[in-house]
């Protein structure tokens, strides 16, 4: 059966996003750059700054030199995710089988559902009036039979139009595109290929036999050659939903002081190990994400050897990870702990191995703690370190 995806797109997310809440930004050029740093990097253009010749990851000196006039906002990743949800909510209605690439970007697999909505073309143009009159964003979707063709076509047209690429036209829609637009090729064959073969158009990359794509590409020169002509097998993933608990914390300031930031650990623990106790789960797996005041982000997960629902037990494995992933001389905006791997705990007590004094000590306190706080809010009452 021949697929039809849609990739709806959005351009420039967190811009768009951002307009919505603050109408002021419309129609100006606007970038998205950490707050309180100049050397910072561009981490989205609107297309009024792209056409001043900005771009993502130029330096932010180099764009207020290039574009006076530039009104750059702090990266808001609350309002992105909110604006994300919704986006899949409404991709949802559509079709089980859709998957979120990135912030503002979806796939949706419409095989089979001609019956119900019509061509896929109809409805990529109904998702997009629907996205445009309940969220007021601007998109732009490809259509076509697969992944990576209805992304491509997605990015290559004005904002709010739609380009359907009809099946068996894929090869031809391909030939006149630049090579950057290909995905897979990478930073240093890009340039290989521009510069040194002068090979700029993916028609010209098609047209080189097998043994010079080896040359090139490696193992990769297969899958190259598919792309180049518009194959792509990859399916649309459907979303997972893995129970996970998690919390997160946007620092009031930039910090780098290892007291401050292991406080808001230990503050984002304590809820999480609170909330694990109250559903009777046992984690089987630790992560935390760390985003610098450049808003680049490092992530690390681990598998606890001893899974417990107590604050005791998770400090020191969640302090040996915090450590393991603030490992840069930037200061930290923002942190986020999950668990995952839930299970319930064995009720088969064991005859051996009688609690300690001290742990018994340590859980009465902590029982005692979670009263007050269903009583009083879960603030009331904290440890001083995260105070």
């Amino acid at each position: 059966m021949l697929r039809n995806i849609i990739h709806m797109h959005i351009p420039a997310f967190p811009i768009a996003v951002a307009r919505v809440v603050h109408p002021k930004l419309r129609g100006r050029p606007v970038a998205v750059a950490p707050a309180q740093s100049v050397r910072g990097l561009v981490l989205s253009v609107s297309s009024e700054a792209r056409r001043e010749g900005l771009f993502k990851g130029m330096p932010l000196v180099k764009a207020f030199a290039r574009c006076p006039g530039l009104t750059v906002i702090p990266p808001d990743p609350g309002l992105a995710e909110r604006a994300g949800r919704e986006l899949c909510r409404m991709a949802a209605w559509y079709t089980p089988v859709w998957e979120p690439s990135r912030p503002g970007h979806i796939y949706l697999d419409l095989t089979g559902t001609q019956r119900l909505w019509g061509k896929a073309k109809d409805t990529a143009l109904r998702l997009g009036r629907e996205i445009k009159g309940r969220l007021y964003l601007p998109g732009t979707a490809g259509v076509a039979g697969n992944k990576m063709v209805s992304g491509i076509a997605s990015r290559i047209i004005p904002p709010e139009e739609i380009l359907d690429v009809a099946h068996g036209r894929e090869p031809g829609f391909m030939a006149p595109l630049s090579v950057d637009l290909l995905p897979g090729i990478g930073r240093f064959r890009r340039r290989l290929l521009l510069e040194e073969l002068n090979i700029t158009l993916v028609r010209d990359l098609a047209a080189l036999d097998m043994a010079s794509l080896a040359v090139l590409f490696g193992r990769q020169a297969p899958v190259i050659h598919q792309r180049a002509l518009g194959v792509d097998p990859t399916p649309v993933y459907p979303s997972k939903k893995e129970p996970v608990v998690k919390e997160e914390i946007t620092l009031p300031e930039d910090e780098n002081d290892d007291c401050k930031l292991m406080d808001a650990l230990f503050t984002l623990v304590e809820r999480c190990a609170r909330r694990l106790r109250k559903k009777a789960f046992l984690p089987g797996k630790a992560g935390i994400l760390i985003r610098y005041a450049d808003h680049m982000e490092v992530k690390r997960q681990c598998r606890l050897a001893h899974p417990g629902f107590w604050d005791f037990e998770l400090y020191d494995p969640m302090k040996a990870l915090f450590f393991k992933a603030c490992i840069r001389r930037v200061r930290v905006r923002f942190i986020r702990v999950w668990f995952r791997d839930l299970a319930r705990p064995d009720r088969q007590l064991s005859l051996f191995n009688v609690p300690s004094p001290d742990r018994r000590k340590k859980t009465c306190l902590i029982q005692a703690l979670d009263r007050i706080r269903e009583q009083h809010g879960r603030d009331a009452i904290r440890y001083a370190r995260a105070a």
